[in-house]
């Protein structure tokens, strides 16, 4: 879609709030069908002059039948309970089963090497230099994942169509997470403050809400999926995490928290599914066994404020946490028993919650060191480097987006590793999805997708990076479509 009609979709969904206040399934009726009308407007060649105008008048026309637009509301008691980054998709991995101290002989064990960062940075940038200039750094799935990504610029490949669908079943209460199962381009599932968790299929069309998830007796502040995507676990404000089926939207089990307080967010160890991580209200970290319902021994330490922020590297030998004090603290994970050990502490910034937190092994072929992106409310997004196997964090770029109270997430794309350049996406205050090129030194900003009319809390891309989900604190879901190139 054009740039204009873009702009155009952005000032009708600002004031779409304000359209029957009594019907909100209405008001979404009505934005899916500006955009299916903007999208067809857009391909009809009118000047860019008269485009403008058309902006202007309809702003003028808006203005005068709802008046001036209010500023977004303040977080309440929703920014109280502020919650953790998306995690990045893992490598797909059997689970396993309950004692991991036993599954080296049944061979369900992912080899981890042993090397630390600075090794691993290091061997990927040796393997990128015996590379002829211009290829793909060879891995497993290089290919298949270049050949999905194309050739394309950044900014061309991150070109989208406009909406795919909305889900609004949320409608009116906030919706913090939105994730696409792992290696799975249909199937997404989002949570929501009003205590239940949405699972989606978005083919064959029409898109449906497969099951609705109902359990929990306060908000679901987190979510996430297993490798195999066979279950899920949620957090909530109720002071319980739950396991799922996802087949079925059976709940298999409530473990309460240890500590009896809220639950903010939560993790699957990436190499043993049978253990969680949570976070709650108390500023404790705990190592969850999902089998037993018990906090296993030696897996707990406390962060200096509430816990918000979660996310393993992809080995699951360092763990990061993110509290609302504006600490980010590594802990090295011990892979035979699950307990942890508090390793290095970083103060983004005395006071600003750190509302997320996604780690990536290596981000682009230009960007070879291992890397955190982290989101706080500082009005930035920030991209560290993780310098060594203790998970000290370096500084290397942030980029300007509006955050000052909203728990915001963020992503890496998940093709960008076999493409030249690197992108990373990001929800924002001023109700946009934001797009940032990490190696582009000047205007970094690849896209900026118009649509919400809330502040927009989470994004996720589906595997082939075809269909991107964001979520907003008004409830909505949008599913935006790439364009195909």
């Amino acid at each position: 879609m054009a740039a204009v009609w873009q702009q155009v979709l952005a000032v009708d969904a600002r004031y779409n709030a304000y359209r029957t206040p009594s019907f909100p399934q209405f008001r979404t009726q009505y934005i899916r069908r500006r955009s299916q009308l903007l999208r067809e407007n857009a391909k009809a060649g009118h000047s860019p002059a008269l485009r403008r105008q058309y902006l202007r008048l309809r702003g003028q026309l808006l203005g005068q039948r709802y008046g001036p637009l209010s500023e977004p509301g303040s977080a309440r008691a929703y920014s109280n309970s502020i919650v953790r980054s998306s995690r990045t998709t893992l490598d797909r991995m059997e689970d396993f089963e309950d004692d991991p101290r036993t599954l080296g002989a049944r061979g369900h064990r992912r080899s981890v090497s042993r090397g630390s960062y600075q090794l691993q940075a290091q061997m990927n940038r040796t393997v990128y230099e015996d590379r002829p200039p211009g290829s793909v750094v060879p891995t497993s799935v290089a290919e298949a994942s270049r050949a999905m990504a194309g050739d394309t610029s950044l900014s061309e490949n991150y070109a989208f169509a406009g909406m795919y669908h909305v889900f609004d079943q949320h409608v009116d209460e906030a919706v913090p997470r939105v994730r696409f199962a792992n290696d799975d381009r249909h199937r997404l599932a989002c949570c929501s403050l009003d205590g239940s968790i949405s699972l989606c299929q978005l083919v064959p069309a029409p898109p449906t809400v497969l099951h609705v998830l109902r359990g929990h007796t306060r908000g679901v502040s987190d979510f996430a999926w297993s490798l195999s995507n066979d279950i899920l676990v949620s957090t909530s404000l109720d002071a319980t995490m739950r396991i799922w089926a996802s087949e079925d939207g059976r709940c298999i089990r409530e473990i309460p928290d240890p500590d009896g307080a809220e639950l903010l967010c939560c993790t699957f160890q990436p190499v043993n599914n049978n253990l969680t991580v949570v976070g709650n209200a108390k500023q404790n970290v705990h190592v969850m066994n999902i089998s037993t319902g018990k906090k296993v021994k030696g897996g707990s330490s406390k962060l200096t404020g509430r816990v918000l922020a979660l996310s393993f590297d992809a080995p699951g030998r360092l763990l990061w946490a993110g509290d609302d004090r504006g600490s980010v603290f590594s802990f090295l994970f011990d892979m035979a028993t699950g307990k942890l050990t508090k390793a290095k502490r970083l103060v983004v910034h005395e006071g600003s919650p750190v509302t997320s937190i996604s780690a990536r092994s290596w981000v682009s072929r230009e960007a070879r060191d291992p890397s955190l992106l982290i989101n706080t409310c500082l009005n930035k997004l920030l991209l560290y480097r993780v310098v060594d196997n203790e998970g000290t964090l370096q500084l290397k770029r942030s980029f300007p987006i509006e955050q000052s109270s909203h728990p915001v997430r963020s992503i890496f794309c998940p093709l960008m590793s076999f493409r030249q350049g690197a992108c990373v996406v990001t929800g924002s205050e001023d109700m946009c999805v934001h797009f940032f090129d990490v190696e582009r030194a000047a205007k970094a900003a690849v896209n900026k997708l118009q649509g919400h009319s809330a502040p927009v809390l989470d994004v996720s891309f589906n595997c082939d990076e075809s269909l991107l989900a964001s979520s907003d604190a008004s409830g909505m879901v949008i599913v935006w479509r790439r364009e195909q190139k």
